[in-house]
């Protein structure tokens, strides 16, 4: 006898589970290990400063911008072992720097029988190993093209309605059933992966996520400090609710 379907729960990484942005990290050891130019990068930090300093609205988004440029372009012929040895320097540093909200909920819904998926912008070897140390099931993550054991700067990049792909894919593979299902994610890139769940959680969303969370009623959940508020549409508005309630409701 065939056994019943599992429910799946997808979890975005950067920022949603990770406190930082892994690839941001990438680059600050790529600059150490001098693959990344130092001026280039000092000027990326200037841009990083602009944003500390709330000194405009996009300011994150620019810098953001900026760095992903540059290391976009400081992958082009990189040797792969060093971009792995990279990859593996940057997860044994961050990845136990967690969100107490959505480390506790995988290991609630580990308890519950789900199937648990990492959908990450982030290079697959980044992911990998976070997915692995986390114990999910299966993840997807952008690809890098390899030649010569080179980096060519080619890649497939997971963002977007490439996430809620991938996620189907992992959905078939695993033939996990809708009925249950949640996804969390932190950004407006996250929201077609969002849509392929039954339960939406936004985790200190961004702004456009923030909005159109409220538009579509999805959970809001915010991390300060040590405290966690839940965010939760009732009777036409949205009220502040337990967390605890969240994770009995979940079951």
């Amino acid at each position: 006898m065939a056994a019943n379907p599992r429910p799946f729960a997808a979890f975005d990484i950067d920022g949603t589970l990770i406190r930082w942005q892994l690839y941001h990290a990438m680059a600050n050891a790529l600059v150490k290990k001098q693959a990344i130019d130092k001026n280039q990068y000092l000027a990326v930090l200037k841009q990083r400063d602009n944003w500390k300093n709330r000194k405009e609205n996009n300011s994150f988004v620019r810098y953001e911008e900026s760095l992903i440029r540059l290391l976009d372009k400081a992958l082009i012929g990189i040797d792969y072992d060093l971009f792995k040895e990279t990859c593996a320097e940057v997860v044994e540093r961050y990845r136990g720097q967690v969100y107490t909200y959505t480390r506790d909920l995988i290991n609630d819904l580990k308890q519950q029988n789900y199937l648990l998926f990492a959908i990450s912008t982030s290079p697959a070897e980044l992911v990998k190993l976070v997915a692995d140390y986390y114990g999910f099931d299966d993840y997807g993550a952008s690809s890098y093209q390899i030649q010569a054991n080179r980096l060519t700067g080619r890649a497939e990049i997971l963002y977007g309605n490439a996430k809620a792909k991938r996620l189907e894919q992992l959905i078939s593979r695993h033939r996990a059933t809708f009925s249950g299902s949640l996804a969390v994610g932190d950004t407006e890139g996250d929201v077609p992966m969002l849509e392929s769940a039954e339960t939406a959680i936004t985790f200190n969303p961004s702004l456009k996520l923030f909005n159109l969370a409220i538009i579509r009623h999805w959970e809001i959940v915010i991390e300060r400090k040590n405290v966690v508020y839940h965010l939760q549409y009732s009777h036409g508005e949205y009220v502040l609710a337990p967390t605890e309630k969240h994770r009995t409701a979940v079951r």
